[in-house]
């Protein structure tokens, strides 16, 4: 291969990555923008904390759901187009979820969204997991982790002061249809996999199939460990905001400006995480160690610092948990690269939907079991402390179900050499 042509598919790769840093970046200002606009629809549409536990919850039903079959078509098809599909669904759901007029509508939507964004993560790691090497799959995950944690930062920011402004509905209609033009530039990439692969050789294809991946104790600690992570990062996007106001008493837009940061250092802490890791990583140093050390280390991190949430002081507490978000960006920018390298290319995507579907049951038990805390005690602090548990069990499972993060091999793999069977 020329060094021209060489140039030519790694700046396409690149920018096809920056294309999907993008997206998850809109995608997660549309999942979050109910945290901000649930405070004028309690008042508006008389719900209670209940209702806005099920409606954050909600979303998590379809998108756990349908997490295995968007695995399957991303194994399937042309992995541009399925992305495109989901991209267009989510974003009319939330598009249209600025007209609901009722609480069942809203619902609806939030069904809807949940199967729209379902694709996106499935989609992320068999891009990544085809086109670029075990040691460099660091930053790009830990990039588009990054955007994901400024997608809330940034809804929370120029959210939270359009709401106030002009209300909730403007700001739903404006992200879910302006969200659509992601689309003309993400229909120019040049997706085909012979064209952009960056591998020396190209592997022989084989496919891994769900029950295989399923037998294997590492998917397990994977899946662990996602639902730990995400449950607290739920319990931050969805909650975090009204928190401020309801127990502190913050404005709109003071909640706006301090309810961002940790988002902010969330996302920064992830991008330089996933960069450090991979520069360990391929300085010699063992990828288990440091994969998981930044895992399991950084969801420990957050579950002791958000103990001190529910002290009186508010700086303090606040301060506690910006640290949480710093802490957290250790733990997410690895996450995805360590489920790529186990399962390899031929099973990245299924993979990765399997531990979608189980790590984001976080999302539906978090919003909604925090809702009900509130409701049933009027404090946030027992929900702060159920999340910290959580995180410690899903850092423990990680560490003792994952004994290597190095290629799994498969038995279609054709380096698969089954023991011998020993006679009796």
């Amino acid at each position: 291969m020329s060094e021209t042509t060489h140039r030519r598919i790694w700046q396409t790769t690149q920018w096809g990555i920056w294309m999907l840093a993008l997206s998850v970046f809109l995608n997660y200002v549309d999942r979050g923008a109910l945290a901000i606009a649930m405070p004028q629809m309690q008042g508006e549409l008389g719900l209670d904390q209940n209702q806005l536990g099920l409606m954050a919850s909600l979303f998590f039903w379809t998108y756990a759901l349908m997490q295995i079959p968007s695995g399957w078509l991303v194994e399937r098809f042309d992995v541009k187009w399925v992305l495109a599909a989901g991209f267009a669904v989510w974003s009319l759901a939330t598009g249209f979820t600025g007209i609901a007029s009722t609480f069942t509508s809203l619902l609806i939507m939030r069904l809807i969204l949940g199967i729209g964004e379902s694709v996106a993560y499935p989609a992320y790691s068999k891009i990544i997991a085809t086109r670029f090497p075990p040691e460099s799959r660091g930053f790009p995950n830990a990039l588009i982790d990054a955007f994901s944690k400024f997608g809330p930062a940034l809804s929370t920011l120029i959210g939270g002061l359009v709401v106030a402004e002009f209300g909730w509905r403007p700001f739903f209609l404006f992200m879910g249809i302006g969200g659509l033009v992601w689309l003309i530039p993400w229909m120019m990439w040049k997706s085909d996999s012979n064209t952009i692969q960056t591998t020396k050789t190209k592997q022989p294809v084989f496919f891994v199939g769900f029950s295989e991946i399923l037998h294997r104790r590492e998917c397990w600690g994977t899946m662990f460990g996602l639902f730990s992570l995400n449950y607290s990062w739920y319990f931050l996007i969805f909650w975090f905001p009204s928190y401020l106001v309801m127990e502190r008493g913050f404005s709109q837009e003071k909640m706006a400006v301090m309810g961002s940061i940790p988002f902010w250092l969330l996302g920064l802490s992830s991008m330089l995480t996933g960069w450090w890791s991979d520069r360990l990583v391929k300085n010699g140093r063992s990828a288990t160690w440091i994969r998981k050390g930044f895992i399991s280390g950084g969801l420990t991190g957050v579950a002791i610092l958000l103990l001190f949430a529910g002290v009186p002081d508010a700086n303090l507490a606040l301060a506690a948990v910006t640290l949480a978000g710093v802490s957290m960006g250790f733990a997410s920018s690895n996450n995805w690269a360590v489920t790529q390298i186990l399962a390899g290319e031929a099973g990245a995507g299924k993979w990765t939907g399997i531990q979608n579907a189980f790590g984001n049951l976080g999302g539906v038990v978090s919003p909604w079991l925090t809702g009900y805390i509130v409701k049933e005690t009027g404090s946030f602090y027992l929900a702060f402390l159920t999340t910290s548990v959580v995180l410690v069990l899903g850092a423990a499972l990680y560490l003792i179900l994952i004994p290597k993060v190095q290629p799994l091999i498969w038995k279609n793999d054709p380096a698969y050499a089954p023991e011998p069977t020993r006679a009796l």
